[in-house]
């Protein structure tokens, strides 16, 4: 079967940002098909986290309200020395006056994937297309075509641009031959979900907990009492004994926790990796699969969230025939820029203080400048500001239109 069009997009990968970008090119009239592998949205323990800074685009998408329905708003933030219990509180109500969004947003990114999935359903010029695995992709002077095969059988897709949105084992970078550069670090992480209400023994919504052996990033998750707990361990032990070390870990960092329940839990490598080139030809890069970061301040969705907001518009524009293809040059380079120089060096650094620091000085002037962020409040709100540089500023992605145009 083949589905074509040559003023169509094809995204693979059903993630938040292949469904997010979807959206945001129906809504501009743009006939849209997404590709997946899996049979629906997949469920397991990934990003939870969302900058004030990219709701914005939520908002602008029409997500922000249900989300903030389904998750919640928060402000406060902890730091806590394993050692010492040394604590440090700050709040993003310094933003408030400043910012329409003076909060961060806590939701299951498969919960942000399921509305936008039904924000899509209202869309007839888009389709999400589940259980397809894609084989082959080629392109030429006019579109790409995508060879697939899904649950009936061979299918192929053509359309003038290809979006691969498919996660850090992507198979539209393989299939483009572009090369993963950076390293992948040398610790497994579990993110593991768990019902235990980590408010009673002292811990804020969002915690970090610094240490190199009992470091961890402690988040609530819901409105009720799942919570989030993301610790390292040797990626040499085996991963099916996770749960009986993931016991005594917390009975470590929550002597006084005797009963919780453990909902979910997944092992992973972490990367600091980027495709070479986030465009070739007719097919641009957004996500994990133009580049990976270790979850360490959470940036690595909100990195591919902030791709989703440049690329809808800018590639609503070329497709519309509103602006030249240039403009997506201007996209895949800014975003592989704002990867290499702002989100990754800051995700390394948060890894390094949380988990990774033995040397006791170091450790000192880590709470020392922490100490300083948290009482100075102009040190905190420059601070906040850096994850308002993880976007690519629509002027930027604009200048090469007509003045009278925007995208």
């Amino acid at each position: 079967m083949i589905m074509s069009s040559a003023k169509a997009v094809t995204i693979v990968g059903a993630g938040p940002v292949g469904l997010l970008a979807a959206l945001g090119l129906a809504k501009s009239g743009i006939a849209v098909n997404v590709l997946e592998r899996a049979k629906g949205v997949i469920s397991s323990p990934r990003a939870i986290a969302y900058h004030w800074s990219c709701l914005e685009g939520l908002s602008e998408l029409g997500l922000l309200e249900e989300a903030l329905q389904v998750g919640f708003s928060k402000q406060d933030y902890c730091y806590i020395e394993y050692l010492t219990g040394d604590r440090i509180e700050y709040s993003l109500d310094v933003l408030e006056g400043r910012t329409k969004f003076p909060y961060n947003l806590h939701l299951g990114q498969h919960l942000l994937a399921e509305i936008a999935l039904r924000k899509l359903a209202a869309y007839p010029n888009a389709a999400v297309h589940w259980g397809v695995n894609v084989t082959d992709i080629t392109q030429d002077a006019e579109g790409v075509s995508v060879q697939a095969v899904g649950p009936s059988g061979e299918l192929e897709f053509r359309s003038g641009w290809l979006v691969g949105a498919d996660g850090a084992g992507s198979t539209v970078r393989s299939k483009l031959g572009l090369e993963f550069e950076g390293i992948t670090w040398p610790k497994r992480f579990v993110a593991a979900n768990l019902y235990l209400d980590f408010s009673k023994y002292g811990f804020a919504r969002s915690t970090f907990l610094i240490d190199s052996t009992f470091g961890a990033i402690i988040v609530k998750l819901d409105r009720n009492d799942l919570w989030r707990c993301t610790y390292s361990e040797d990626v040499n032990l085996p991963e099916e004994s996770i749960p009986e070390r993931m016991r005594e870990f917390l009975g470590v960092i929550v002597p006084d926790a005797k009963d919780y329940k453990l909902d979910a839990y997944s092992p992973y490598r972490m990367h600091q990796r980027a495709a070479t080139k986030f465009r070739v030809g007719r097919v641009l890069l957004a996500g994990d699969a133009a580049h990976a970061t270790n979850p360490s301040g959470g940036y690595g969705l909100v990195g591919g969230l902030f791709d989703v907001y440049a690329l809808y518009k800018a590639l609503a524009a070329v497709v519309q025939g509103r602006a030249g293809d240039e403009l997506l040059d201007r996209y895949a380079e800014d975003r592989r820029r704002v990867f290499l120089e702002i989100v990754s060096p800051a995700a390394s650094e948060n890894k390094r203080m949380i988990f990774d620091t033995s040397d006791p000085a170091q450790r000192a002037a880590d709470m020392a400048k922490i100490r300083h962020l948290a009482a100075d409040k102009a040190t905190l709100l420059e601070r906040l500001m850096l994850t308002s540089r993880m976007s690519s500023e629509p002027l930027a992605l604009s200048a090469m239109l007509p003045q009278s145009e925007t995208i």
